[in-house]
């Protein structure tokens, strides 16, 4: 399977409300650039507690969610546009029911592996002026995904994604639903777990879940 994709990256800069620097500005790419462990060499990321790093090394955001983002946020709708979600990579061949955790990826001369969804921000309200929309983008996991680099190199615009490896695991909308569940199954939690591609960062907060879930399974706690 091969998919064509724009590719984006950019410089941190302030948001028009806040004033807070960041990274979610991208603009489309015209040459080739290198790929390392921390993702497209010259994207930057403002606050690297939360952002960037090689389990959030490259982002895409599927093409299709704007068209319902603009639905629900008609005021927005002309700036709702490919890359303007601080993605790397957009296509409208993909979404979260397309991948699955650890498939992995060939872009250019890199390999990526899908690891986890992304977890939108208040920096996506700021961006657009419209309250509510982070929390709508999660509310209807439409968040696009990270990649880790498994294998550095060099992308170019008209380079498409080819599966390289279909992981044995759930899509990425199936393992979202999953961590929402409100009561879910513990083995299929602990499955979820123990997937050798999720992003270790993920892993961690699903056992921290189970292990609540575990103390508290006959409590009737939410």
């Amino acid at each position: 399977m091969k998919v064509q994709v724009s590719l984006f990256s950019g410089r941190v800069r302030p948001l028009p409300a806040s004033g807070r620097p960041s990274g979610i500005y991208k603009q489309a790419l015209t040459s080739s650039v290198s790929i390392d462990f921390n993702g497209l060499v010259g994207d930057e990321q403002a606050d690297l507690r939360v952002h960037g790093g090689p389990e959030k090394a490259v982002h895409l955001y599927p093409v299709g969610h704007y068209a319902m983002l603009a639905d629900a946020f008609p005021e927005c709708a002309a700036a709702l546009v490919a890359g303007s979600m601080g993605e790397n990579i957009s296509t409208p061949a993909l979404d979260e029911h397309w991948v699955r955790i650890g498939d992995i990826w060939c872009l250019g001369t890199a390999r990526l592996q899908v690891c986890q969804p992304r977890n939108p921000c208040w920096k996506i309200d700021d961006k657009f002026g419209c309250n509510g929309m982070a929390a709508y983008i999660a509310e209807h996991r439409l968040t696009g995904w990270y990649w880790r680099v498994l294998a550095p190199g060099v992308v170019a615009p008209g380079d498409r994604l080819e599966l390289e490896t279909a992981a044995e695991a759930p899509t990425l909308a199936e393992a979202m639903d999953l961590a929402a569940t409100h009561r879910p199954s513990l083995a299929a939690l602990q499955a979820l777990a123990d997937l050798p591609g999720i992003a270790s960062q993920w892993r961690t907060k699903i056992n921290n879940r189970l292990a609540w879930l575990k103390t508290h399974a006959n409590d009737g706690s939410t």
